[in-house]
């Protein structure tokens, strides 16, 4: 299988400027081919002929290197293939658009032209760059690709690609979980642990709302609009890479703790129209955290209908809204946290799905509130 780590570069001024200008002519030769193939279907060896073509055009595309410029191929052709299933779908899609400088943020060195050793990063036509190793690469591994990549903020990274040999563990479905995501509790799995969500935008929301305003304070066009707009996307990036922080790890403790782990398939694109909670759902990354779960474990989603009204130990019906924050079924007295409830209907529905059946120690539920201690051993381990 093929795993990729992620590394920060950091080059000097003069490689920077190689850097940089090695984006504007991933863009040029981007847009070229997109005006080449506009109005019809060119395969991949087609855009390729051209590319040769255009290097006879313009000879100092010669000092740049060849793998790079062959991977714009690769990347509009698999575009096209991708647009070309979204009609057989049924959608309606246009043709590929021309890149503007700010969108072409990356450029791949494909099978050759890269090395790695003693903390720097070799590339071809570039030089040496500094690159930090956080974490080892296995020995012995090919690596097949190394994709570098500017962020809005001006942060250089390189995403290495190997090819690794790894064991698939054993599974045992017995060693299983629900997980229930929402706004007050980010994760409330079956066995009655809460993880309380960070909402990570909403605890930076008034440096963002600041950073906002100083934009449009400032002239189109000055330099000190193009200052407040790098510390915009500043705070922008801190908010995400505490969210991407918190989410991996506590991914992590789940996939390290239980071989299988069951989920419900939420409709995210129709929960957001309902703008009160928009902003919290999607601050929460409920997308980036199944997304994350899906390679680290076996992931199974089951439906979620009815997950929150259908009681956890006799199936009765209990509708409540969304203020009501505790499950009370008046057919067999079970009282204890909605989240907690829909968690482990989740669970019974996931082992259905397999024909498993729970355990008869674990079908009952004693009556619980949120426990406060379970709440912190939890947030510990996300910290």
């Amino acid at each position: 299988m093929q795993r990729t780590y992620k590394f920060r570069l950091y080059p000097s001024i003069e490689q920077t400027k190689k850097l940089q200008n090695n984006l504007k002519v991933c863009k040029w030769v981007y847009n070229k081919m997109i005006d080449y193939s506009k109005n019809k279907s060119v395969s991949r060896n087609d855009l390729n002929y051209f590319l040769t073509e255009l290097k006879e055009q313009e000879p100092w595309l010669y000092s740049y290197h060849s793998k790079m410029l062959q991977m714009i191929s690769t990347q509009i052709d698999g575009a096209q293939k991708a647009l070309e299933r979204l009609r057989k779908n049924g959608y309606k899609t246009g043709s590929l658009k021309f890149a503007k400088y700010e969108e072409c943020g990356s450029f791949t060195y494909n099978q050759s032209g890269f090395k790695i050793e003693e903390g720097f990063l070799h590339l071809s036509k570039i030089g040496k760059t500094r690159i930090i190793l956080h974490r080892s690469i296995p020995e012995n591994v090919q690596i097949k690709q190394i994709m570098v990549s500017k962020s809005k903020s001006g942060k250089w990274h390189a995403c290495v690609t190997c090819d690794v040999d790894t064991a698939l563990p054993k599974i045992r479905f017995l060693n299983s979980v629900g997980l229930d995501v929402g706004i007050k509790n980010l994760a409330y799995d079956s066995d009655g642990f809460a993880t309380p969500n960070p909402l990570n935008l909403k605890k930076l929301l008034k440096p963002l709302t600041r950073a906002q305003r100083n934009i449009s304070r400032r002239s189109i066009g000055s330099q000190n609009r193009k200052k407040a707009v790098k510390f915009y996307q500043i705070v922008h990036e801190r908010i995400k890479n505490r969210r991407k922080d918190f989410l991996h790890k506590l991914s992590t403790h789940y996939a390290k703790k239980y071989d299988v782990i069951f989920v419900e398939r939420l409709a995210k694109s129709n929960m957001v129209k309902n703008h009160k909670l928009a902003r919290n759902i999607l601050d929460s990354g409920w997308g980036i955290f199944t997304n994350m779960l899906d390679y680290k474990c076996v992931l199974v989603e089951v439906p979620a209908r009815n997950t929150t009204v259908d009681c956890s130990r006799c199936g009765n019906k209990v509708s409540k809204s969304l203020a009501v924050r505790t499950h009370r079924c008046d057919a067999c007295g079970l009282v204890l946290d909605r989240d907690h409830n829909a968690a482990i209907n989740i669970l019974k529905r996931g082992l259905g799905i397999f024909n498993i059946k729970l355990p008869q120690e674990l079908r009952e539920v004693t009556p619980v509130k949120i426990p406060k201690g379970s709440m912190k051993q939890e947030n510990t381990t996300g910290r």
